[in-house]
Parts: C-alpha cells; sequence; structure tokens
C-alpha cells in the first residue's frame, strides 16, 4: 500500500512512471537556452489563432496530441485529463482539450499547476483508478499580460522584479507502464501567506511556499538536501532564489549547491531582458517536459524534487489590495 509519510505527503509503493512528455513553447522561448529542446514552436506566437487565448487553447492541444502520439495511446485510452492555465475560469484548457474528449478536472494553482497536476495524475494511477493519465498546462505572455497587468500595446515600463510569463505547454502521460522516470512520492503544498502585496515581484510572494514544500519533504521523507541530485523551483527567478536560498537556511539546510529555477533556466538574462525570469503555467511545465525529464531518464540524475511554484492572486484581489499568498507542490522524480 502507498504510504501517507508526515503530514503533507505520500510514497507510492507501486509508483507511477511518466511515459511521455511533450513541449510546445513560443518564439522567444525558442531563441533562449533550451530553444532546441522545444517539441514544437511557433514565431509568431498565435499558433494559427487570431487571439492570444485561442492560441494559448491551440498550444494545449498540440501539446496533449504529441504526448500521446509519442505514448502510442488513443485518447479513448486515457482515464482522466488534469489540466489548468491562469485564464478566468481555466478557458484555455478547456477550450483546448474539448476535441480529445477525455474526462477533465480542470485545475488553478496558478504557475504551481503543473505539480498540481502530475500530483493528481500519479495520485490515480497508483490507486488504480486508470491506467493512464494526461496532466497538461500552459501560459501564454500576451494572454497573461492583458489579464494581470497591462494590455500589451498599453506599452507600460516593468520593474526589475517583474516575470517574463512564458509562452508554452506542456504535457504528461502518466501512467502504469514501466520507463526510465518514475513518480516516487509528492508532497502537496500549502498555502502560504507572508503579507506581500507587489504583483511585480511575485518571486517573493511564492518563495516562502517553496520554502515550506521543501523542508516539508525533508521531515516527512526523513531526507535533506544531499538526497537529491537537484531541488528544482518552478519560476521565483532571480529575486525569489535569493530569498528561498536564506529562508531554507533559517531552516537548517543549504540548498545552493542543489538549487535550480526553471525561470532562471528558460530565458538567457544577459541576451533576452526578462529582468527576475520566467513565469507561467508553462514555465516549469516545458522546462520539465524539455530538459529535466530527459536528464533523468538518462541517469543523468538519479533523483529530482521538482517544486513549481504559484502567487495565488487575481485581478479582483489585487485590485481591493489583498496579498498575494504562494503555493507549491513538491513532486518526487526517480531514475529508474
Amino acid at each position: 500500500m502507498d504510504q501517507v509519510k508526515g503530514s503533507q505527503s505520500i510514497v507510492f509503493s507501486s509508483a507511477p512512471y511518466i511515459i511521455s512528455t511533450a513541449s510546445v513553447a513560443g518564439s522567444k522561448e525558442a531563441e533562449g537556452p533550451l530553444g532546441k529542446l522545444f517539441d514544437m514552436t511557433n514565431q509568431d506566437d498565435l499558433f494559427g489563432a487570431q487571439t492570444w487565448e485561442e492560441a494559448e487553447s491551440n498550444m494545449q492541444k498540440e501539446a496533449c496530441v504529441l504526448a500521446l502520439g509519442k505514448a502510442h495511446i488513443r485518447a479513448e485510452e486515457v482515464r482522466y485529463l488534469f489540466g489548468g492555465d491562469l485564464l478566468r475560469q481555466g478557458i484555455a484548457t478547456s477550450m483546448g482539450v474539448e476535441a480529445l474528449q477525455i474526462p477533465m478536472f480542470g485545475l488553478y494553482g496558478a504557475c504551481s499547476t503543473s505539480g498540481e497536476a502530475l500530483a493528481l495524475s500519479s495520485m490515480s494511477v497508483a490507486a488504480g483508478y486508470g491506467e493512464y493519465m494526461l496532466a497538461v498546462t500552459s501560459s501564454h505572455f500576451g494572454s497573461a499580460e492583458k489579464e494581470f497587468r497591462f494590455p500589451l500595446g498599453y506599452a507600460s515600463q516593468r520593474p526589475l522584479s517583474a516575470h517574463w510569463t512564458v509562452t508554452g505547454s506542456g504535457a504528461f502521460v502518466v501512467g502504469t507502464r514501466k520507463t526510465h522516470v518514475r513518480v516516487s512520492g509528492v508532497t502537496v503544498g500549502r498555502i502560504v501567506d507572508y503579507g506581500l502585496k507587489d504583483s511585480q515581484n511575485m518571486g517573493a510572494c511564492m518563495a516562502p511556499a517553496a520554502m515550506d514544500t521543501i523542508v516539508r519533504n525533508f521531515r516527512d521523507l526523513g531526507r535533506c538536501e544531499d538526497d537529491y541530485d537537484r531541488i528544482v523551483t518552478g519560476d521565483l527567478g532571480y529575486v525569489g532564489q535569493s530569498i528561498l536560498l536564506d529562508l531554507v537556511k533559517g531552516q537548517g539546510y543549504d540548498i545552493r549547491k542543489k538549487h535550480m529555477d526553471c525561470g532562471m533556466t528558460i530565458f538567457d538574462q544577459e541576451t533576452q531582458d526578462t529582468h527576475a525570469g520566467g513565469s507561467g503555467c508553462g514555465c516549469a511545465a516545458v522546462t520539465l517536459a524539455s530538459f529535466i525529464l530527459p536528464k533523468i531518464e538518462k541517469g543523468e540524475w538519479k533523483r529530482v524534487l521538482f517544486v513549481p511554484t504559484g502567487a495565488l492572486m487575481s485581478t479582483v484581489s489585487f485590485n481591493e489590495g489583498a496579498s498575494i499568498p504562494g503555493i507549491a507542490h513538491g513532486i518526487v522524480l526517480e531514475h529508474c
């Protein structure tokens, strides 16, 4: 039987496996350090659509179709789909995967949604609810800026602490079929609120939640930083990383040599002018699919703690002066 560990973690006795992945990304991402690793890119960021929102839906559909094709399974064979995005009512997901007709759970964990989707997919497979599950997330620079900040035509200035929302979608088929990457456990995050209100500094808002989940994973599973080849956060960026390292050290751990952040990896800070780094649901998802999982599959990294991070805000909460709490979910990925 699966083991409940500590207060927030589960270790799977019959571990679910990552069977296939797919990554779809935009033009700026294609110009970055991971550009050649993505399965599909588009130079105008519209992916054959007329609007940013429809483009995001098209990215999700393409990512799902590519992941299913790599796994050599049909949509009808997938028991459940777990998906989410940043838009109101999750329309990028619902409209993107509609044609697949897979029973769906729509999720919202802000930029941590890839972790939430993978956790629920893995738990469902481990529980015996189906042979295959599909996890998918997306974000789009144009749609996110329009919803959370300013339309692109407004030409507003961005502070150095601001992130650049990744245009991308990552999809993952999780199932019982053995591969070289298994999900051995999860640490489900809780909401952590330090009272910060600056939506242009999401790294600071999310870092406390990342610390909370990482430390909880260590304590629940009786591990420390030395038990992982990499501890990967989703999109803290350069500002959030420095805060995270200090917070974790305050809890008695030093992850400086093991830490990697997807938002710092997907763009080149020197040449791409993305300020604090990348963010968005697609940031952690496409970096995991294109860069992290291949290293685990090859055995270069034996065990990775993947911790995508999210700032839980909306246009309503921000305009009403509410603070911006964070959440982070931990996924333990192992080579086998």
